[in-house]
């Protein structure tokens, strides 16, 4: 077991285009999206011990402890592996709740990814990911640590390499949930499904994107500001809409113009995540 305390990156992610091509008889939906980490995120510090506890801070307001995606990843690989020990886990939240980033799921993976390691519980890749699938559809793209094309609902992974563009990331004054966009009797569930190299030839889209500005005024708002000036678009169901820009000149230049009722940050797509650099960085020190 590795105990002396370490930082592990939980980076944001986009959905570079999302499409609907169906409903199975479950109520899931199938897709086609492109998944882009971002290196920007929130930061897990974790130290493992022996005690057989796992202890989280700072508590979220209104989710207990046992409802915390950290919390039940690292009992889910404790429970798989087999092992007793225990870790202190410390988060620095940055990225927000209901923005269509995927914090939650990045930081179930996070905390699986560090403590297999840390642990030495030796599970592999593949081990991992069906852990993470338990906890939510988008963990396992975390865990893999690979821009990815995602099909089924989320689950088929196929390792993609988009371009690695610049983007202002901007979250409106609103909280989505994904179930009300998904149940929406409006939803566009009837996407033509296309081969990824068709899919990466053409014009990105997000087939939530249309239920989302007719339902949430401070998301239109957002996108049509943003439309001025770059390509832009939904992530996920929302509510962050992003734009992209081939430089961080560009980015950097449209988010100092940003009006006084929009925040937003400026991040570099990237398709390894920063995760796998701190996992390799470890293993490293450990040879």
């Amino acid at each position: 077991m590795i105990t002396r305390t370490t930082q592990w990156p939980a980076p944001a992610k986009l959905n570079l285009f999302l499409y609907i091509t169906g409903r199975r008889p479950d109520g899931y939906h199938e897709l086609q999206t492109l998944f882009q980490f971002l290196d920007y995120g929130d930061t897990l510090t974790i130290t493992a011990n022996t005690s057989n506890a796992i202890n989280l801070t700072p508590t979220i307001e209104g989710v207990a402890t046992e409802d915390n995606l950290i919390y039940r990843a690292a009992v889910a690989l404790r429970e798989r592996a087999g092992i007793t020990a225990g870790a202190d886990i410390h988060i620095d939240k940055i990225l927000p709740m209901g923005g269509g980033l995927g914090g939650g799921s990045s930081n179930a993976a996070t905390t699986l990814v560090a403590l297999n390691a840390l642990w030495q519980a030796n599970l592999s890749t593949d081990e991992l990911a069906e852990i993470g699938l338990a906890l939510g559809a988008d963990v396992p793209v975390f865990v893999r640590g690979f821009s990815a094309f995602a099909e089924g609902v989320g689950e088929k992974l196929q390792p993609a390499e988009p371009e690695e563009k610049w983007y202002l990331v901007v979250k409106p004054e609103v909280n989505i949930a994904t179930v009300d966009i998904f149940t929406h009797p409006e939803l566009k569930r009837d996407s033509k499904k296309r081969s990824l190299d068709a899919l990466l030839a053409g014009i990105y889209g997000n087939d939530c994107e249309k239920i989302v500005r007719s339902l949430h005024r401070e998301v239109d708002n957002a996108l049509s500001w943003l439309l001025e000036y770059a390509p832009s678009r939904l992530t996920g169901t929302g509510a962050c809409v992003f734009a992209e820009f081939s430089t961080q000149q560009a980015a950097d230049a449209t988010l100092n113009k940003l009006p006084d009722w929009l925040h937003g940050f400026v991040a570099k797509g990237v398709n390894t995540s920063p995760l796998m650099t701190a996992l390799t960085a470890l293993s490293t020190e450990c040879q």
